[in-house]
């Protein structure tokens, strides 16, 4: 009897032992893909990736403390796979309440990628032409005309920040002198062109004139918060439609003829949700929901006041004494599509993600559709001449995102890869997202073993104005790109 009992033990440890080698050889062969479904890829699990997690941690750190935001959420996906999502410091300083993956956050101006997805959605349905005039689709928006001249606003122009809509700033004659001096700086022809005596730059002793009256203006909004914005910024008032909020600016003259300049502009975004409703002739929001539930986004929703949203973070500045205090109170419903929603890292990601996948599915009958086709992704991220990427000097704006093309003008110098971002600034609220395709992908996908998307996707969050996130989102990016062809 005894005999008996010990074989079974020594064969009971024996399966173990046997399970033990079956667990690590099929650990190995997911990280190393060569299990059944192997030859599809190579895979590193989150931990082969502790130094880029270790160093990145290390680099945000810093930003965060440079900034003094009370807190910021970051989050990095390569090949689809989230291998990195953190929270530093408070979503609440009040209530001590540590930020996290899942805390919910202002996006502010990311809000215009979704929105510029929703419009390649009805674009490639066929329900939006994106060169009609804007009064095709809402005629509430008057006709304009500039300098005498009847023109035209259209879609694509809009999307592109060159349809002569002002942005926040409602002083029009301020804002073209802005432009022609910036121009002029930069010796451009269109500078010269635009330098009449109605619009010709201030001279130094106007500029100083200028600066005082608006400094007082702005000081009587932000006399609360160290930070100097137009008052349109602050907007309290709650709108009911998309229709009423462009009460705000449509009956402004044009900074300039449509499509010969750039100036970024979210009003122009206000009047992109009212031509989505009548497209898809849904409300711009229950179209946007929509959407987010077929992307798979559950923690992406608008901005309201009223609505309990668990883990949403609270927002935060410094005043004129520079003491860390709570941002005021602001309503987005004047401006849903260019800035008012919120969302999480790992919706974030994942929107990432749905975009990079369609972008590298051309010809690739094996692999589920994207949700957009892989040309239009190419028309949204294909720079538009005359334009420009505030955020990075070296790419242009696109189309609902900025660019960067792959660029290197002398061996063994500065070496400029291709990605993509946005970021957004709102009021406590700094963002980024940035997708970094990967490089040595096939044009056609049909080989089995090539399963996009391929590259890195970052974003990070903070809820403190006026952080600029993206050389932070690349230097990320380039530190997990490394890791990975380690």
């Amino acid at each position: 009897m005894f005999t008996r009992v010990l074989w079974r033990g020594r064969s009971f440890h024996g399966v173990l032992f046997g399970l033990g080698l079956a667990a690590i050889a099929a650990r190995r062969a997911e990280e190393t893909g060569t299990g059944e479904d192997g030859g599809q890829r190579r895979r590193k699990g989150p931990g082969a990736y502790s130094r880029a997690v270790e160093r990145s941690r290390e680099h945000l750190r810093r930003v965060k403390d440079e900034v003094g935001s009370p807190g910021i959420v970051v989050g990095v996906s390569i090949d689809g796979e989230a291998v990195w999502t953190e929270g530093l410091g408070f979503a609440d300083v009040e209530n001590r309440v540590l930020c996290t993956a899942d805390s919910v956050m202002r996006v502010a101006s990311i809000s215009k990628s979704f929105t510029m997805a929703a419009l390649a959605k009805l674009w490639e349905e066929g329900k939006l032409d994106l060169d009609a005039p804007v009064q095709k689709y809402v005629p509430e928006f008057p006709e304009k005309e500039f300098e005498g001249e009847k023109v035209t606003i259209t879609t694509r122009l809009l999307v592109s920040h060159m349809s002569g809509i002002r942005h926040y700033e409602k002083d029009i004659q301020k804002i073209r002198n802005k432009l022609a001096n910036k121009s002029l700086e930069l010796g451009s022809p269109a500078g010269q062109k635009h330098v009449t005596d109605k619009t010709k730059p201030y001279t130094e002793q106007e500029r100083e004139v200028k600066s005082k009256d608006n400094k007082e203006q702005n000081l009587k909004v932000s006399r609360k918060c160290n930070v100097q914005e137009p008052e349109e910024f602050y907007i309290k008032k709650k709108y009911d439609t998309v229709i009423d909020s462009l009460d705000l600016f449509k009956n402004d003259p044009l900074v300039f003829k449509p499509g010969t300049q750039f100036l970024y502009s979210t009003h122009a975004w206000t009047l992109l949700s009212a031509i989505v409703e009548r497209a898809s002739e849904q409300k711009f929001l229950d179209y946007m929901l929509n959407m987010f539930r077929t992307l798979g986004m559950k923690n992406t929703v608008p901005e309201e006041h009223e609505p309990i949203i668990y883990n949403r973070a609270r927002y935060y500045s410094f005043n004129h004494k520079k003491r860390l205090v709570n941002s005021p109170y602001v309503d987005n419903s004047c401006k849903w599509a260019g800035g008012g929603f919120l969302s999480t890292i790992n919706d974030l990601l994942l929107f990432g993600n749905v975009l990079l996948y369609s972008y590298q599915t051309q010809d690739a009958p094996h692999l589920l559709p994207g949700y957009l086709k892989p040309e239009t992704i190419s028309m949204m991220w294909s720079q538009v001449p005359n334009t420009e990427m505030s955020w990075d000097k070296d790419g242009k704006y696109a189309m609902g995102w900025g660019t960067v093309e792959r660029k290197q003008e002398y061996g063994q110098c500065k070496y400029q890869r291709h990605y993509v971002s946005h970021t957004g600034g709102a009021v406590g609220a700094s963002s980024v997202i940035l997708i970094l395709p990967e490089e040595e992908i096939p044009t056609k996908m049909k080989n089995q073993s090539v399963i996009p998307p391929k590259g890195i996707v970052v974003t990070i969050i903070a809820n403190m104005q006026g952080t600029g996130l993206n050389s932070t989102a690349l230097k990320i990016a380039l530190e997990f790109e490394k890791e990975k062809s380690a």
